[in-house]
């Protein structure tokens, strides 16, 4: 009896005294809590060992998260759009026993997202919400990503970017952008079809000018006597035809019969 209760005494004794082991794996940093004081230290990737009764090693990501919100953007023009937004970030690797000692674990819900909220709504309410849906888009985004950084960037956070996935606008709003859009290729259609037009119309003018001054160069150089010499010239060529013919001369008292 009394083998097995030094036994049970070993046992116990080797579960308290017995260190534990973590893996902190690679793009993780660990941050070691002994007695609720923090580490000034991080843990490099590998396994580490610590005493479960006192310590506790905290794994915090240092790679790239992916923060995905849903959102009511406010407007300019007091309107609210609904959007899907991914804020990617990661911790620094510096400041992250900075990070867990002063914000916590949780650093997303008491840090991230409510600095975003208020970023996003300053930045939005700059912008008519059709600007949401437009080439706007991209302003927006690094706008919101600068504000965060403002507040965030010497917390310990790296904003890498903003990302508005999906934006649904008012649906009579997103008909009247539709219709206006539509207006405008209207609208460039028929200025090309005009421009076309002016083009030909401009082709036209200059293919008669052309014509025109063609024709009065030729005028200008037919004199009686070159006007004589073709006549020969016209008759001539008839004469070498195999048929008959009758060849009435203007200048000429009677016909001549040409055979070949």
């Amino acid at each position: 009896m009394k083998g097995v209760k030094s036994l049970i005494l070993i046992a116990l004794l080797s579960i308290v005294f017995l260190p534990s082991c973590v893996s902190v794996k690679q793009g993780n940093i660990g941050v070691k809590r002994s007695l609720g004081k923090i580490s000034e230290k991080g843990l490099e990737a590998g396994p580490r060992w610590f005493n479960p009764f006192v310590s506790r090693i905290i794994i915090v990501p240092v790679n790239t998260q992916n923060l995905e919100v849903n959102l009511a953007l406010p407007s300019k023009e007091g309107l609210n759009v609904n959007a899907e937004i991914s804020i990617l970030y990661h911790v620094k690797e510096d400041y992250v026993t900075d990070v867990v000692g002063s914000i916590g674990v949780d650093y997303e819900e008491t840090m991230i997202l409510p600095v975003f909220r208020a970023a996003a709504a300053d930045v939005t309410a700059n912008f008519m919400a059709k600007d949401m849906h437009t080439g706007f888009r991209l302003d927006i985004e690094k706008a919101i990503k600068i504000k965060m950084m403002e507040i965030l960037g010497n917390r310990g956070f790296e904003i890498e970017a903003v990302l508005l996935k999906s934006v649904q606008l008012p649906p009579g709003l997103y008909r009247a952008i539709e219709e206006k859009l539509e207006a405008e290729q209207d609208a460039q259609r028929m200025q090309f079809v005009l421009q076309k037009e002016r083009q030909e119309a401009e082709r036209k003018t200059i293919e008669a000018a052309g014509i025109r001054d063609a024709n009065k160069i030729i005028s200008e150089g037919l004199t009686p006597a070159i006007i004589q010499y073709k006549g020969i010239e016209a008759y001539r060529a008839l004469s070498n035809s195999p048929n008959t013919k009758l060849i009435i001369g203007q200048n000429m008292q009677q016909p001549l019969l040409l055979q070949p």
